[in-house]
């Protein structure tokens, strides 16, 4: 029986995150869980998170989420990683005076630098609020949404994969970032999209309809 889990480390948004993906499971369960077997045995599972990395690898480990989440992407379950839970997926941080990660993408997570936009304002970090998304490949994920269409963030910092292969989308604050990453049966991004309205819950529904391949 096809069930959704979204991944329980005592970190992130859960309750929304269910939610919205209750709102467009028609009817699939959904289940926020830290048990192995549960989440072994869904159909898909959701990888969210808000917070400090440092905390987020050292409650993965503490649970034996870690190899968890390695088993099921190598098993080829349909993947998603939401804010922290894309960036958990890097191979090292610079947060926390720098912290390795889960190393499923290659690659560095990296703080917003210092900036000024085109009236010489200083730009806010956290970057914080609506901001257009542009994907750069083609993917099941992106189904009947719009080029460019705006999604919710609140970060400070942002993946900087090795591979430019894995990149799905980008943003601008003020330069360009990677904003969504695919490899496979992962699909990872850093805005909400529980948060996002309309497109974001779109992109969830895509992902409760895909088998985990591009």
């Amino acid at each position: 029986m096809r069930h959704i889990a979204v991944i329980d480390y005592g970190m992130g948004n859960l309750r929304s995150v269910s939610k919205a993906l209750e709102t467009v499971s028609n009817g699939i369960s959904v289940e926020v869980t830290a048990d192995p077997a549960r989440i072994l045995a869904a159909s898909h599972v959701v990888f969210p998170g808000v917070g400090a990395i440092r905390d987020c690898i050292a409650e993965l480990a503490r649970l034996n989420l870690d190899d968890v989440i390695r088993q099921v992407i190598a098993n080829g379950t349909p993947f998603l990683g939401i804010c922290l839970g894309m960036q958990a997926l890097l191979t090292h941080s610079e947060e926390n005076s720098g912290i390795d990660c889960l190393d499923i993408f290659a690659g560095n997570v990296r703080h917003f630098e210092l900036a000024t936009d085109e009236n010489g304002d200083h730009l806010k970090v956290p970057h914080m609020g609506w901001n257009q998304v542009h994907q750069t490949v083609q993917h099941p994920l992106w189904k009947d949404i719009d080029q460019d269409s705006r999604f919710y963030f609140v970060h400070s910092y942002y993946v900087d994969p090795k591979e430019h292969t894995v990149i799905a989308a980008s943003s601008d604050y003020p330069d360009t970032f990677t904003c969504a990453i695919h490899k496979n049966n992962v699909f990872a991004v850093q805005f909400h999209p529980e948060k996002s309205q309309h497109a974001g819950l779109k992109l969830l529904e895509n992902f409760i309809a895909w088998d985990g391949h591009a």
